[in-house]
């Protein structure tokens, strides 16, 4: 039998909605974050005035400490962010990482809780070295500590929920299926980043580079669990749990 070549083993990853996913979403959200970064080439101050108007635009026109919207609407912004904040993200991931244990799926299990444990390396070893100071044009709507670049929300919300998604969708074979799963992992992932803009504690910069980060965390994940399947005794076991689920 002839050995797959490396363009064929690319195509076949390629083939898998999931995986093309995210290869997209990475692409769109580097993309749009080297535009506005290249603003300044044009234009200087340009990057930092896409960030400013872009918080204060969730802010009312005529009072910066007011943000849109009645007050019902900020306490559900602090709801969203709450969805990226780590205590939520932990219980997901041990809730994920649990469930994987239980159908002794243990490779898979230590990939998720180790691309989440880069995750958070990741980010902190970033806030760290770049140390951007938080947007001060508005009260924050919400207790900050650490610095300002990546978005830390929204790089763990891409990593954490973009993972959970895309497992869930690798195993589904309807596409209908994969496409709702993989759209309501965005969605969050989306209201999460918006939401620390609106809160005004981080800059939109932030969020875009939070995002790239954290969705190339999801798809290293997605690379690695998907690589797994291709090993026999990995791909029997899976094998003989998803029976034993059917025949119960």
């Amino acid at each position: 039998m002839i050995a797959p070549t490396r363009s064929n083993r690319l195509r076949h990853h390629f083939s898998h909605l999931e995986v093309r996913f995210l290869f997209v979403t990475i692409a769109v959200i580097c993309a749009t974050f080297a535009v506005v970064l290249l603003l300044d080439f044009f234009r200087e101050g340009a990057t930092a005035a896409f960030d400013r108007s872009l918080i204060l635009a969730f802010r009312s026109p005529s009072d910066a400490s007011d943000a849109i919207g009645p007050h019902w609407v900020e306490e559900m912004g602090r709801d969203f962010t709450a969805l990226g904040g780590f205590p939520v993200l932990s219980l997901l991931t041990l809730a994920i990482v649990g469930f994987l244990v239980f159908r002794r799926q243990r490779a898979a299990a230590a990939i998720v809780l180790g691309s989440t444990l880069v995750a958070l390396a990741l980010s902190s070893g970033l806030k760290s070295a770049i140390d951007r100071t938080r947007p001060d044009l508005v009260p924050h709507g919400q207790h900050v500590y650490t610095a300002s670049f990546p978005s830390g929300h929204s790089m763990h919300a891409a990593a954490t929920y973009f993972t959970l998604g895309s497992l869930l969708a690798l195993f589904q074979q309807r596409r209908r299926l994969k496409v709702f799963v993989l759209s309501m992992a965005a969605f969050t992932t989306v209201l999460v980043g918006v939401s620390r803009v609106y809160l005004g504690v981080h800059w939109p910069t932030d969020v875009l580079g939070g995002w790239a980060f954290g969705t190339f965390c999801a798809l290293v994940t997605l690379l690695l669990a998907r690589w797994l399947l291709t090993i026999p005794e990995v791909a029997e076991e899976v094998e003989k749990e998803e029976g034993a689920v059917n025949e119960s």
